[in-house]
């Protein structure tokens, strides 16, 4: 079992820990020996049958190319992981025609680090039209960070879902609702309505997603428009399942056998 740095964690290391130690015991009361390492000190002589890995490092990545061409299972691999940076997951989405932001609107832009995951707060900025998206951008720039999503503002209910590919598991929550938030960006779209949508399209859409990308354990937010339509703003490796942890820690140890 492989710890996210800290880094790749902003104001969730707490619960990015307990998800993984979560499915360590489950697998652990099924009869599993079970170990746990800090990506920062992994070492090509650590070894197991099957890697559950939340590490972001470039090192990690390589680390767990390394072992799958020993013949181990690596959950998530190093191709869902490589992959799931920002601008990759935006390229990916666009070429397959799932349903992502529009480039262009009239209520405003969202700025992203595309090289990765958000590692602090000032990662994911709002811009309320095009004269602030491209002092955002320059900001961005001057920060060393010349790999930038920027994507329009889409106006609905912000839905946050968690899954785990090919299990059937699949779980959306209204992140409004019960005030749970990393740096308080919903605050831009407002108390959700609860448009009606389509749950089991979005899982659909999700999954096929989750094919492209290589990712097994996977999280993301969408928008659902008034009309039940939905956009995807963010997909990412192996969230912290906040929501349902207990459930998915025992979905998650059930990769083992599958």
């Amino acid at each position: 079992m492989v710890y996210r740095a800290s880094q790749f964690s902003p104001n969730s290391v707490d619960k990015d820990k307990k998800i993984l130690e979560a499915v360590g015991e489950e697998l652990w009361n099924r009869g599993d020996d079970v170990t746990y390492v800090a990506e920062e000190n992994l070492s090509d002589d650590d070894d197991a049958d099957v890697i559950f890995s939340m590490g972001r490092l470039p090192e990690t990545i390589e680390w767990l190319a390394r072992k799958e061409g020993e013949g181990k299972r690596t959950v998530n691999s190093s191709r869902g992981v490589r992959n799931a940076q920002r601008s990759v997951i935006e390229r990916l989405m666009r070429q397959n025609a799932i349903p992502a932001a529009p480039l262009d609107g009239d209520n405003g832009y969202w700025l992203k680090r595309g090289d990765g995951a958000a590692q602090q707060e000032g990662d994911v900025k709002y811009a309320r039209d095009a004269e602030e998206r491209d002092r955002v951008k320059a900001e961005f720039n001057s920060r060393g960070i010349t790999d930038v999503v920027v994507t329009a503002h889409v106006v609905g209910d912000l839905v946050k879902f968690y899954g785990i590919r090919g299990t059937g598991f699949f779980k959306c929550f209204y992140p409004t609702d019960d005030g749970d938030s990393k740096f308080g960006d919903e605050r831009v779209n407002g108390a959700a309505h609860h448009y009606a949508y389509d749950e089991k399209s979005l899982m659909t859409t999700v999954e096929r997603l989750a094919d492209i990308v290589g990712l097994d354990i996977y999280g993301g937010d969408c928008i659902v428009r008034d009309d039940g339509t939905f956009a995807i703003i963010d997909f990412n490796d192996w969230p912290s399942f906040s929501r349902c942890r207990e459930e998915a820690a025992g979905a998650i140890a059930g990769l083992v056998r599958s």
